[in-house]
């Protein structure tokens, strides 16, 4: 019996041993030396669809500059239409589909400009002292508005107008004035215009006003900050952003502004709804600061239950 059991008990020693050593060396194992952080950030953003609703163009950042490129709506068959030593923004795709405005940006400059959609042909529309941005097609292609820049000295905004620039004669009108007038979207049967407006340092509104600018009343009328307004096809919804919910996510309501119904459950920056053609759905960038950087891509929500 004494000899089992110092037998026994070397047993279990040396199992305990073995325990503790693999135990130790666990622990070093799991034991961080550092901490990894994100090195690569890919920036794709403000996504627009095409007429016929098979393809989007939207921003990449290619070399530090922000290039236009156009893809199918699915995400495949993405090609650059921009190579120029400039950035470019907020690009809207013609009624036709033959042309897309944009604004070009470089050495101090923003400019409404227009090319054809495989990005030949540039020409340049608002004057080179006033700085535009937010290109927005009427529905008949005979018309752009856009708006003066709101961020010359950020984080304060400054007044900013919205202009209606008639592309036959180029003749530019200045449609709504006075305060903080940004974002303007025509209606699809082009008799209004959607836009936000800042109400105070923190509240931004969805307005909608004749398409003359006269009878401007505010949608929303929530505390939070609202904007980019975009139109369903019908006419019958407006898609925005809003940061009710603590962080950005697209919202849509009826064209008078009732029944605000939150579109997907998103985390990030989510802005600048754009609505498919058909009306199924909605694209939009989300973004999301990341250790040292910014990451920003598109994504699709459907406006009624989930489908892919």
């Amino acid at each position: 019996m004494s000899t089992q059991f110092h037998v026994s008990s070397w047993i279990l020693l040396l199992a305990a041993t073995l325990v503790f050593l693999f135990s130790a060396s666990g622990l070093a194992q799991r034991k961080t030396i550092s901490q990894a952080y994100q090195l690569t950030h890919t920036i794709h953003d403000s996504p627009a669809p095409s007429p016929d609703g098979k393809m989007l163009v939207y921003i990449n950042v290619v070399g530090h500059r922000e290039q236009l490129f156009i893809m199918n709506v699915d995400g495949t068959g993405a090609v650059q239409i921009t190579h120029d030593d400039a950035d470019h923004e907020d690009p809207a795709w013609s009624p036709d589909g033959k042309t897309i405005a944009f604004v070009y940006m470089k050495d101090n400059l923003e400019i409404i400009s227009l090319m054809n959609s495989d990005g030949s042909n540039v020409q340049q529309l608002s004057p080179k002292n006033l700085k535009a941005i937010h290109p927005n097609w009427s529905p008949d292609g005979s018309k752009l508005a856009y708006c003066t820049d709101d961020d010359l000295a950020p984080p304060r905004k400054n007044d900013a107008d919205i202009i209606v620039i008639d592309l036959a004669t180029r003749r530019a009108t200045t449609l709504i004035t006075g305060g903080v007038n940004t974002y303007p979207a025509w209606s699809p049967d082009g008799k209004h215009i959607a836009f936000r407006r800042m109400l105070g340092e923190m509240n931004s509104e969805v307005f909608v006003a004749n398409a003359d600018g006269s009878d401007a009343h505010n949608l929303t009328n929530h505390p939070a900050f609202d904007g980019w307004p975009s139109w369903s096809p019908d006419g019958t919804k407006i898609a925005f952003a809003s940061n009710r919910n603590s962080s950005y996510q697209i919202f849509i309501m009826n064209a008078d502004g009732s029944e605000v119904r939150l579109l997907a459950n998103t985390e990030g920056r989510a802005t600048a709804p754009q609505w498919a053609r058909d009306g199924k759905r909605i694209y939009f960038p989300i973004c999301k600061n990341v250790d040292f950087g910014v990451d920003c891509e598109i994504f699709a929500a459907r406006t009624e239950g989930f489908a892919r």
